[in-house]
């Protein structure tokens, strides 16, 4: 008996080590039935093994299913049958996490494209292991005509970013890749949403005129610069413009032509920018502080209340002369406060005019944040006496009125005062944090533009 149950195991492991390999060769025939197209070829095979398409769908049998292979070599009747056999295996990845319609995309396969993306609609967004999805394939290897299905389908492949490639959109691929063809397609398909789209950035900043300056792409600089919403003067996380990216790139034939078609379009230079903000700065500081100037003479030389119209009569228990003010008699502790406090702005707005005329160096942000804040008190000054004078001309029967809005007034402005004060030193606590990891960030942004190899990467290689 022990003996006839050993010669029956080893019996049935013979039959199963005979299916084993009837299988092995089954899967490479019909992986050759589909790298040749052969449909005669794959329904034999179904004859043999009807279940064969079915192991597919659950993963257990291939990497890559002959549906992939079909579509990467452009096999479309062989690729119909399948589909129509087994739909579902549109939606098999394989072992790069790339479906049929990924590998037909990028190899630019129209016809099989337009079959497996109704078979398989949420493909257009999937993406592979390097996250790509077939939008962003065809778009690397300029397959117009699959990008145009593609969109008709799904407009929101063209917004997704990649998902390994540093926050870059479909734009960056298309400069990156020196698909002109495929840049203008999607501008012209996504004309509608274009302002936001085609000035994005990636996670560095840059905008795809950045990429096409540092990869010394004249055609495609001067092609963006016809756009009417991209932005010339778009600054990265380094606070460089493409002009900036231009000057600091390893010097080319193109520098010349690149740098004109910028200028006639209006770029300027982080600096030049800095200089037209401190330019306009400048010129506002300039008006506020005479118009606060004039404001404080005029309320120091007619006080409110008005003056003494003649001297008091000998004897008077107030004695008072011609022309001094009423307030002084009437509110003589209040009228100390109102005329320091109109002197502060007298003072802090002739000081202003007297720096911003004198011809010294002030052309860095830092001395027009001084000049800020001093204008600044001078607007707080001048409020101050603003409140005395109403104080002073109001009568009493009006006082608790007065004194209600006061009550508000002032609260309201110290918190406006302490929100400005708040948000410029978060402003410079941003600016110190940012200068003090400038070298990392600047070496972060050479690499992502890739100047050195960026001509390097003109193929697009499968896998």
């Amino acid at each position: 008996m022990p003996f006839v149950h050993r010669e029956k195991k080893k019996e049935i492991e013979r039959e199963r080590e005979r299916e084993s390999m009837e299988q092995i060769e089954q899967k490479k025939r019909l992986q050759e039935a589909a790298m040749e197209g052969n449909t005669q070829l794959l329904h034999e095979i179904l004859a043999q093994n009807p279940l064969i398409l079915d192991r597919l769908i659950v993963g257990c049998d291939f990497d890559e299913t002959p549906l992939h292979a079909a579509a990467l070599r452009g096999h479309i009747d062989f690729t119909t049958q399948l589909l129509n056999l087994n739909s579902e295996l549109a939606k098999v990845l394989d072992s790069t996490r790339s479906s049929p319609l990924h590998l037909a995309s990028a190899k630019g396969h129209i016809d099989i494209v337009k079959v497996l993306v109704p078979a398989a609609p949420n493909m257009c967004t999937a993406p592979n292991k390097d996250g790509l999805n077939p939008l962003h394939l065809a778009a690397m290897n300029g397959k117009v005509e699959v990008m145009g299905e593609l969109l008709q389908t799904s407009r929101q492949a063209a917004t997704a970013t990649v998902d390994q490639g540093h926050g870059e959109t479909i734009l960056h691929l298309c400069v990156k890749y020196h698909q002109k063809e495929a840049l203008d397609l999607l501008v012209h398909t996504l004309k509608d949403k274009i302002q936001g789209f085609i000035n994005a950035t990636d996670d560095y900043g840059n905008t795809i005129l950045h990429v096409a300056v540092a990869n010394k792409q004249i055609q495609t600089v001067q092609h963006l610069l016809t756009i009417d919403k991209i932005d010339v003067n778009a600054k990265n996380i380094n606070g460089y413009t493409a002009l900036d990216i231009l000057a600091q790139s390893q010097r080319g034939v193109q520098d010349w032509d690149i740098q004109n078609s910028l200028k006639q379009a209006g770029a300027l230079k982080a600096a030049d920018n800095q200089g037209e903000w401190l330019a306009k700065k400048r010129d506002a500081l300039m008006v506020v502080a005479s118009l606060l100037a004039t404001i404080a003479f005029q309320a120091g030389v007619s006080p409110p209340g008005g003056v003494w119209q003649n001297d008091s009569p000998k004897g008077s228990l107030h004695p008072h002369r011609t022309g001094e003010a009423v307030a002084a008699y009437t509110y003589p502790e209040s009228y100390q406060f109102y005329l320091r406090a109109n002197t502060i702005s007298f003072v802090a707005s002739l000081s202003t005019i007297l720096l911003l005329i004198s011809g010294l160096p002030l052309k860095r942000k830092n001395f027009m944040r001084i000049l800020t804040t001093i204008m600044c008190l001078s607007i707080t000054s001048i409020a101050f006496s603003y409140a005395f004078s109403l104080v002073a001309v109001t009568p009493k029967t009006h006082r608790v009125s007065l004194r209600r809005t006061l009550y508000v007034a002032v609260p309201v402005w110290c918190v406006v005062m302490v929100i400005l004060l708040l948000a410029h030193t978060i402003q410079l606590t941003l600016r110190w944090l940012k200068d003090k990891n400038w070298k990392s960030a600047v070496e972060n942004c050479q690499i992502k533009l890739g100047v050195k190899d960026a001509n390097s990467n003109r193929d697009v290689q499968m896998t």
